[in-house]
C-alpha cells in the first residue's frame, strides 16, 4: 500500500473535516436566519465518520457500487463531492437553507452524486439489501445487458442499529442469499441522548454472525497497533478492550493529560510501560488513544481492500463522535455544535487563512496540482453519469375479463394472467412480490405461469412428490415473483429497490406489490421512502373496508384511502368494476415509467407529467357489472378521477357519489329515491386522490392569475344544478369524499366508516355504520326539505 497514497487521502479527509464543521458553523451562526429557527447540522456525527466515507470514496468505491450514507453524515458527503467537483460552493453555503444542500442525503432534492436517499430511521441500511437481490434478479435475466457487479453498502451509526426494520431486513437476505452488500458501522457508542450500553458490540456480532455474514472489526489503528508491539503495548491494548464506553468518550473530551493521568494510574508501572507513556507528549498520546480503526485510512484501506469475496460483510469501525474536533467524545455533542473560539482553533489547526474557508486544497501540504491529479485518477470520479437509463417498455391495452359479476380483487388476477399468457416485453418486465399473502391477494395464477425467483433451481417438492396442489412453487432464476415473509417494511422497501432498476442498474422493471390494505400502516414509512426516492410501482392492496365483514377489525381498513390522498408520489385509485381497474392498469404502467425530470411544477397536473407509483384500492366483494363499452372518453374521465354513471338533468334534485365498492348500494339508493319520481344522478369515483389533485391545481392556477383555470370535478358538478343535494359514500373514511361538497357549494352529507370494524355479514356490518342502500337513500331525502 503506497504511503503516498495514504498521506492524499489523509490531507483530503481532513479537507472534508474542515468544509463538513464550517459548512454547518456558516448556517448556524454566519448566514442571515431572520426568523431565528435553528438551522441544525451534526458537526460531531459527521467526524466520527469522515474517515471511513473518504477510505471510500477517495480509495475504494468503483462507479457501479451504490452507498447509503448515514444521514448525519451528509456535511462531510457534501464536502466529498464538492472536492470532487460535483457539488457546487452555492449548494455548499445554503446547507439546510432553501435550494442548498439537504439535510440528509437525497436522491430528489440533492444535486450532487447520492446514490440512496437516507434519514435516521434505518431504511437507507435495510435499502441497500433488497438493491442487492434486485441487481442479482436483473443479472439472472436472458434480457439483461450485463454490467459490471456493484457492492450494495451502508453506511450505519450505531445507533440507528435500534431500528426493527434492519432485523427484518437481515433475515430476508439470509433467505434469498443477500450477495455484494457492506454495512460499515460508526461504532461510536454514542447516540442522540447519551453513550450506548456496555456489551453491545457482541451483541451486534451474534447477531451478524447467526445471518452468515461475515463480520471484521476495525477497533485499532495502525499508530496503536504500532504501540502494541513496543514494550509494555500489551498492557495498553489490555486497558483499551476493558475500558468502558462512557470513561473513553470522557477522557477524549478532556484531552492528553487525562489520558496520561488515567494510564499512570492504572497500568502505570514504572516499566516499559511508564516508557511507552513518557516517549510521547500529551498531544500525541491524545492522537494515539484517537487512533482507532474508524479513524485510521490506513487501516479503512487494508481492511476495505482485503474483502474478495460477495459474502455480506459488516464492518464494526471504532470511532469517537467528534474526532478532530473540540467536540470529540462529549455525551452531549450529538446536536451540539462548536463555538466561535472552537471553530476558530479548529480552523488554525488546519492552516485555514480567513477568507479562505471555502477554498477545496486551502492549507494542505501536498499541492494543489498533486492533489486535483490524484482526485482525477480516483475510479469513482467518473465524468460519466452513473444514474443510468432503460427504455419506457410499450403497454399492451387494457385486458378486459367479462362482464359476468366480480370482484376487483378477482378481475386484478385474471389481468395480470392475461398480460402473464403474452410473450410481450410488459409481461417479461414485470416483477411481482408479496409479504406471504400471494394467494390470498390472487398472485397464484402470475405465479403458477412466471416461477419464483431463486439465485438456483428449487423443485416444488409436493409436485415431485405427486401431492395434486393448485400452487406449483418452482423456484429458477428465471422467475419473475419474489416471495417474502410477513413484514410489510420489507415489501416496500423491495418495491423501492425494483422500482429504482433502471436507475440503479439500467434495466427497467415493473414492480407489482400485493399485501392486505389494512396492513400497509404497517409498512407506511418504507412506503413514503419509496416513494420520497421516486421509486416506481404498483401497489395493490385488497380486501378493503369493512366489506371484509367476518374478519373483524382487525383486517378491515378505515382510514387507508386518505394515506392514498396524502402519499405523495402514489396516485391513489378505487375502482368498483373490473372494466374500470383494466384501464387503471394498463394507463399506471405507462405512468410508472414517465420520465421525471421533466418539470412537472409547469404543468397543470404535475405528476402526470413527471409520472409516479399507483395504488390501488381493491375488495374481495363481487358485484355485478354493468355491460358496456368502454370509449375513449369514458376511459379518460375513469382515469381522471370520476365518471357520471346516471348523468344529471336539469331538475336533478341529488347526487350520489360513491366510491369502490359501495357501487351497488348508492345505484340501488338511486333507485329507491327515484321511485318517488325524483331525478337522481350517479357519480362514479374513481380516485378522489386524482380529484382532489387537480382541484387544489385548479385553485392555485387561479391564484396565479389563470382565471380560465378549471378541473375535471368542477366540470362534472356544473353540470348537477346548485339546488341538487350531494351524498358522499365510502367503505373508508368519510373525509375521502367529504370535500365535494366544497367544490361548488352544494348541500351534502358524507357518509362512511369512522371507527373500528365489527364482525358479521357485510349487509350487517353496512346497516350498522349508515352505508346501505337505505342509508344513502335516507339521507339524500333529509336534504330535500333544505332546498335552497
Amino acid at each position: 500500500m503506497s504511503t503516498e497514497r495514504i498521506a492524499l487521502i489523509e490531507a483530503l479527509a481532513g479537507k472534508a473535516l474542515w468544509l463538513s464543521n464550517w459548512m454547518i458553523h456558516h448556517a448556524n451562526h454566519l448566514r442571515p436566519n431572520p426568523d431565528g429557527v435553528k438551522v441544525g447540522g451534526h458537526q460531531a456525527s459527521s467526524a466520527s465518520m469522515t474517515a471511513i466515507l473518504s477510505a471510500l470514496y477517495f480509495g475504494i468505491l468503483k462507479p457501479e457500487d451504490r452507498v447509503a450514507v448515514k444521514p448525519h453524515a451528509a456535511p462531510v458527503f457534501h464536502a466529498i463531492q464538492y472536492l470532487f467537483g460535483k457539488q457546487s460552493l452555492d449548494k455548499l453555503k445554503a446547507f439546510r437553507g432553501y435550494g442548498g444542500a439537504q439535510s440528509y442525503p437525497s436522491r430528489t432534492k440533492d444535486t450532487d452524486d447520492v446514490d440512496i436517499s437516507t434519514g435516521s430511521v434505518g431504511l437507507g441500511v435495510a435499502f441497500t439489501a433488497f438493491a442487492s437481490m434486485i441487481q442479482d434478479y436483473v443479472r439472472a435475466k436472458p434480457w439483461a445487458k450485463q454490467r459490471a457487479e456493484g457492492r450494495m453498502i451502508a453506511l450505519v451509526g450505531d445507533a440507528e442499529l435500534d431500528e426493527g426494520n434492519v432485523y427484518e431486513c437481515l433475515l430476508e437476505g439470509w433467505k434469498h442469499s443477500l450477495r455484494n452488500t457492506w454495512w460499515i458501522i460508526d461504532y461510536n457508542r454514542q447516540s442522540l441522548d447519551g453513550v450506548v450500553r456496555e456489551g453491545l458490540y457482541d451483541r451486534i456480532e451474534a447477531i451478524f454472525r447467526a445471518f452468515e455474514w461475515n463480520v471484521v472489526t476495525l477497533k485499532y489503528g495502525a499508530k496503536q497497533r504500532r504501540a502494541f508491539a513496543d514494550p509494555g503495548g500489551e498492557r495498553l491494548r489490555d486497558w483499551i478492550d476493558a475500558c468502558p464506553n462512557g470513561l473513553y468518550s470522557a477522557l477524549m473530551f478532556r484531552g492528553g493529560a487525562a489520558w496520561r493521568e488515567r494510564l499512570t494510574d492504572e497500568i502505570g508501572d514504572q516499566g516499559p510501560v511508564t516508557a511507552l507513556l513518557e516517549r510521547r507528549t500529551d498531544a500525541e498520546l491524545a492522537e494515539l488513544m484517537a487512533n482507532l480503526g474508524g479513524h485510521c485510512i490506513e487501516s479503512l484501506l487494508e481492511q476495505f481492500e482485503g474483502q474478495t469475496t460477495d459474502k455480506p460483510t459488516v464492518f464494526i469501525a471504532y470511532t469517537v463522535k467528534g474526532w478532530g474536533t473540540p467536540l470529540a467524545g462529549h455525551k452531549d455533542n450529538h446536536a451540539g455544535q462548536m463555538t466561535g473560539a472552537q471553530i476558530d482553533s479548529l480552523k488554525a489547526s488546519m492552516r485555514v487563512r480567513d477568507g479562505h474557508e471555502w477554498e477545496r486544497f486551502e492549507g494542505l501540504k501536498p499541492s494543489e496540482r498533486e492533489l486535483q491529479a490524484f482526485l482525477d485518477k480516483v475510479p469513482f470520479n467518473t465524468t460519466k453519469s452513473r444514474r443510468l437509463s432503460s427504455p419506457a417498455v410499450p403497454a399492451l391495452g387494457p385486458q378486459f375479463v367479462g362482464p359476468s359479476a366480480t370482484s376487483t380483487q378477482t378481475a386484478f388476477g385474471k389481468v395480470l394472467d392475461a398480460i402473464a399468457k403474452t410473450d410481450s416485453e410488459l409481461a417479461r418486465r414485470i416483477v411481482t412480490t408479496s409479504p406471504d399473502v400471494t394467494v390470498s391477494t390472487n398472485l397464484g395464477t402470475w405465479v403458477n405461469r412466471r416461477h419464483l425467483f431463486a439465485n438456483r433451481e428449487m423443485a416444488d417438492i409436493f409436485q415431485k412428490e405427486r401431492i395434486p396442489s393448485a400452487q406449483k412453487w418452482q423456484f429458477t432464476p428465471d422467475g419473475q415473483h419474489i416471495e417474502l415473509g410477513i413484514a410489510e417494511m420489507n415489501l416496500f422497501l423491495l418495491l423501492g429497490a425494483a422500482g429504482l432498476s433502471h436507475s440503479l442498474f439500467g434495466e427497467r422493471l415493473l414492480p407489482i406489490g400485493t399485501l392486505y390494505d389494512p396492513f400497509i400502516a404497517r409498512g407506511l414509512d418504507a412506503l413514503n421512502y419509496a416513494c420520497y426516492q421516486d421509486a416506481r410501482f404498483l401497489l395493490v392492496a385488497t380486501p378493503s373496508g369493512v366489506s371484509l365483514a367476518g374478519e373483524g377489525g382487525a383486517h378491515q381498513s378505515v382510514g387507508t384511502p386518505l394515506i392514498g390522498m396524502a402519499q405523495d408520489g402514489l396516485a391513489s385509485f378505487e375502482p368498483a368494476f373490473a372494466d374500470e381497474l383494466s384501464v387503471i392498469i394498463d394507463w399506471g404502467f405507462d405512468y410508472m415509467q414517465r420520465d421525471g425530470s421533466d418539470r412537472a411544477d409547469l404543468a397543470d397536473w404535475p405528476r402526470d407529467v413527471s409520472g409516479g407509483s399507483v395504488y390501488l384500492r381493491l375488495s374481495t366483494r363481487a358485484i355485478e357489472q354493468p355491460p358496456r363499452e368502454v370509449t375513449p372518453g369514458l376511459a379518460s374521465d375513469i382515469i381522471r378521477g370520476a365518471y357520471w354513471l346516471v348523468p344529471p338533468t336539469p331538475n336533478c334534485e341529488a347526487v350520489i357519489a360513491y366510491q369502490g365498492v359501495l357501487a351497488s348500494e348508492a345505484i340501488t339508493a338511486a333507485g329507491m329515491i327515484g321511485g318517488e319520481r325524483r331525478n337522481v344522478a350517479v357519480l362514479a369515483v374513481t380516485s378522489a386522490d386524482r380529484l382532489n389533485a387537480g382541484w387544489h391545481g385548479a385553485q392555485r392556477a387561479r391564484l396565479h392569475g389563470d382565471r380560465d383555470a378549471t378541473c375535471h370535478i368542477e366540470t362534472l358538478l356544473a353540470d348537477a344544478p346548485d339546488t341538487a343535494a350531494l351524498v358522499t359514500a365510502i367503505d373508508g373514511h368519510p373525509a375521502t369524499l367529504g370535500w365535494l361538497g366544497s367544490v361548488r357549494g352544494h348541500r351534502a352529507i358524507t357518509l362512511g366508516v369512522e371507527h373500528f370494524g365489527q364482525t358479521g355479514t357485510v349487509t350487517d356490518l353496512y346497516r350498522h355504520f349508515g352505508i346501505d342502500a337505505a342509508a344513502i337513500a335516507n339521507a339524500a331525502q333529509s336534504l330535500f326539505g333544505g332546498r335552497r
